[in-house]
């Protein structure tokens, strides 16, 4: 992905040295005046101060005016300059253009750190979060496996009790019920020995 990212970077800075560019002497700032070739800090403040002194420029070959833009300097700025339009600076020395590309890459490279620390940071928050739910549902089930528990071990005293209850009853019928055989028996053997 960054090689991909450097070759686009690239094509755009070759693109952009191809173009044609013109700077126009009438609105040009000094820095613009200044990326042509030949013209220094000095140069460039000379044109700006006969502009202000002497109005616009009304055709390029004006320029020979400004002191210290001889005939060698004008015919290397002749096509790099214009008297209307807007200006555009012309595209920078191939060193130049290196080191904009190496610094492009070194943004992109530092945008890419920064991005890949973000997400990792985000990740980082998102697993903490899933992390408390995950505490918080497992909390949740054990308070909810305790009370189950507990209703159990109630329902199951309850049923304990309730049978010891029923078999109470159940032995108390049964004990009843055998006074009653005993009785009943003891009355039979009592009429049959006497009707002897």
């Amino acid at each position: 992905m960054l090689k991909k990212m450097l070759l686009t970077i690239l094509g755009l800075v070759a693109s952009i040295g191809m173009a044609i560019a013109a700077v126009n002497i009438n609105t040009a700032s000094e820095q613009e005046l200044d990326s042509l070739p030949g013209v220094g800090p000095a140069k460039a403040k000379a044109i700006v101060e006969y502009r202000k002194a002497h109005g616009d420029f009304k055709s390029v070959d004006d320029l020979k005016n400004v002191k210290g833009i001889g005939d060698k300097t004008f015919a290397d700025l002749k096509s790099d300059i214009a008297v209307s339009g807007a200006t555009t600076v012309p595209a920078a020395p191939a060193k130049d253009k290196k080191e904009a590309v190496k610094d492009k890459a070194a943004d992109v490279k530092a945008d890419t750190k920064a991005a890949a620390k973000e997400t990792k940071a985000e990740a980082k928050s998102a697993a903490a979060v899933v992390e408390k739910k995950t505490d918080k549902a497992a909390t949740a089930v054990k308070e909810k496996a305790g009370d189950a528990k507990d209703a159990v071990k109630a329902d199951a005293k309850a049923a304990k009790s309730e049978a010891k209850s029923v078999a109470s009853a159940a032995g108390a019928k049964m004990d009843k019920a055998e006074d009653k055989v005993e009785k009943k028996a003891k009355k039979a053997a009592s009429s049959a020995s006497s009707s002897k």
